[in-house]
């Protein structure tokens, strides 16, 4: 076993040369700087890399020399410290391995990340490294001259199941925990690469278990029986299986490695790989979808109980497994068809333009150039070019727009829908115009939403993502809507002249008061705010940020959401309003909205302003911050 471990160990620090020349050609993009020392000792100096690699080196160096010369073991004491000193040297040599991984980059949670996957790697080793000494043994036991090692056998064996048991517990629950922070989320386990590899380790994984399970529970008992005709059998039988299991672990760590150079799930594209998804919202949109999803959801648990429970008393099995596999099948099909929508492979794609102003209002040129005609201009399905089409153009306002994701909206554009008539666009949109689009249709659809939306911060999980925006104002540095939070609410305006000035004269003098609450106010002029300071004009002394870059962009979205777009048919529809403010929390949801002549509470009585701010100010987080990109 000693001359085993002198040997793993050198195949070890060999592997860990050839890691060290691949990274500096990845790192360097040149292939010959593999060989080239000078780069790998910059790598070494000024990367986490290089850092990482030098401590783990160090310890499997030490422990290299710790096994090579090592000194006589002439008492208890002395075979103690060299298995603990070879241990702690191993297992800082494994666990250095989680801050050069995945983990490490992990945002906002790196050091528990990296420390959860210390913990799996030190697990993984523990298991993986005992299975092959122990398959040695008892294959030198199960022998007919091995009588002597018969009871080390056993004792081991016993050890290694207890063992085997704890670590087993603990490289699920840190594996949990690492598909979480790698995974997050279901169709990113089965629409990517990392997530595919990752099932593969698990599938390898159940036979593991098995083999584990029917070991200890039938092998493992018989160790100590005659040794001829029960004993020698079940060690040499209990050898295999402990072999196998060593194998199918080499299997997983060559996944792991896969896994270590691949993407994480989280980082990469989706690619939806079935023809539906199953999504609550739809259900909720059904006359009786609810509680018939909340029925066949609890026949399913019932189901699974019953399952459960028969596999753990045998005597029952055949009842419970039977009457549970019934219970589980008719609880998915009453709860699961009201839940089903067409998919796509793009149906969990990622954005990759961000929620952002410049988008929205590039979206909305491009829906005027393409789509209008037969969506119109509304977006309401009732422009003139769509009453020849097999299909009524939808109604880009409805609520059945929030049912689909940003990745179906992104098929279509690409794809077209025949049945429909809609034309595909990946001839005619960049991927990045399509993009800008979606975001359009989703500002569109949130502004009908937001129709009923009123001055007073209503009760209940805020839903109303904030468009990001660049707050450019002459020539000082810009900032984002998105760099104000956590620190700031903010009041955004948006003005007209002369029929905003005494509102803003009013917001100028409260401008201390608004500060001290909390809040940041941000006026954004609709049309060109190029001179929008000079006509402004000194008289009160205006504070607080007005934007004059962009903010043709930041009207045009945050008009959608003021009133929706405005529509070409019918005559005499509602011209968009002149003023409008936003109150926007410190996540970045717009939770309130005030137009001035609108009915019920009105913002022009600054007490009416302050009390929301103090309510959202008192208010805790419903939840996680909106994400950049629609979904």
């Amino acid at each position: 076993m000693l001359r085993w471990a002198r040997g793993l160990i050198g195949l070890v620090l060999l592997t860990g040369l050839v890691t060290l020349a691949h990274q500096t050609a990845v790192v360097t993009g040149r292939a010959g700087a593999a060989l080239q020392i000078g780069e790998w000792t910059r790598l070494l100096g000024h990367s986490q890399f290089g850092t990482v690699w030098l401590v783990r080196h160090a310890a499997l160096l030490l422990l290299a020399a710790l096994l090579l010369f090592r000194e006589r073991e002439e008492s208890t004491a002395d075979r103690l410290a060299l298995r603990g000193e070879a241990w702690l040297l191993a297992g800082i040599g494994a666990a250095a391995m989680a801050w050069a991984g995945h983990a490490a980059a992990v945002e906002g949670v790196g050091l528990p990340a990296a420390l959860l996957d210390a913990l799996h790697l030190l697990a993984a080793g523990a298991w993986l490294g005992a299975l092959l000494p122990l398959a040695a043994l008892l294959g030198a036991a199960a022998r007919a001259e091995g009588a002597d090692a018969r009871p080390f056998a056993v004792l081991a064996v016993r050890a290694f199941s207890r063992l085997a048991l704890a670590v087993m517990i603990l490289l699920v629950g840190t594996g949990l925990a690492n598909t979480w922070f790698q995974v997050g989320s279901v169709p990113a386990l089965v629409g990517t690469s990392y997530g595919w590899l990752l099932l593969a380790k698990v599938s390898l994984l159940i036979p593991i278990l098995l083999l584990g399970q029917h070991g200890r529970r039938r092998l493992l008992p018989r160790l100590g029986g005659d040794g001829d005709s029960v004993g020698r059998p079940a060690m040499a039988r209990l050898g295999r299986f402990v072999a196998a299991e060593a194998g199918l672990g080499l299997l997983i760590l060559l996944l792991t490695t896969g896994l270590s150079i691949s993407p994480p799930a989280v980082h990469d594209p989706i690619r939806w790989p079935f023809a539906q998804r199953y999504a609550w919202e739809v259900a909720a949109a059904l006359p009786g979808g609810p509680t018939r999803v909340l029925i066949g959801a609890q026949a399913a648990f019932l189901g699974v109980l019953a399952l459960l429970v028969g596999l753990l008393l045998p005597a029952w099995r055949v009842l419970l497994v039977g009457a549970g596999g019934l219970a589980l099948v008719a609880g998915l099909w009453v709860a699961l068809p009201p839940m089903t929508v067409d998919a796509y492979p793009t149906t969990f794609r990622r954005s990759s333009v961000p929620y952002h102003a410049v988008s929205v209002a590039s979206g909305a040129a491009l829906f005027r150039a393409h789509c209008a005609a037969c969506h119109g201009a509304g977006g309401r399905g009732d422009g003139l070019g769509g009453a020849g089409l097999p299909r009524s153009p939808a109604d880009l306002t409805a609520p059945h727009t929030a049912q689909h994701t940003a990745g179906d909206m992104f098929w279509w554009l690409t794809h077209g829908i025949p049945a429909g008539g809609m034309p595909p666009f990946e001839g005619v949109l960049s991927e990045e115009e399509r993009w800008d689009l979606i975001n359009f249709i989703r500002t569109l659809g949130s502004g009908a939403q937001a129709r009923q939306m009123t001055a007073l911060v209503p009760p209940g999980r805020p839903w109303l993502v904030a468009p990001d925006f660049a707050i450019a104002v002459g020539p000082a540095p810009p900032r984002s809507l998105k760099d104000l939070r956590d620190r700031w609410m903010t009041l955004l305006v948006l003005f007209t002249l002369p029929e905003s000035r005494a509102r803003l004269t009013e917001l100028a003098e409260a401008y201390n008061t608004l500060q001290a609450l909390g809040t940041e106010v941000v006026a954004v002029p609709r049309g060109d705010g190029r001179d929008i300071l000079h006509r402004l004009g000194g008289r009160p002394p205006i504070l607080f940020p007005v934007i004059t870059d962009g903010a043709g962009d930041i009207a045009t979205t945050y008009t959608l959401l003021a009133r929706g777009l405005p529509s070409a048919a019918p005559a005499g529809r509602a011209a968009p309003p002149l003023h409008a403010e936003f109150l926007i929390d410190r996540q970045g949801y717009v939770r309130a909205r005030w137009l001035p002549g609108s009915p019920g509470p009105a913002w022009d009585r600054l007490p009416t302003l302050t009390d929301q701010l103090q309510l959202l100010d008192k208010e805790t987080p419903a939840g996680p911050a909106p994400d950049e990109h629609v979904h």
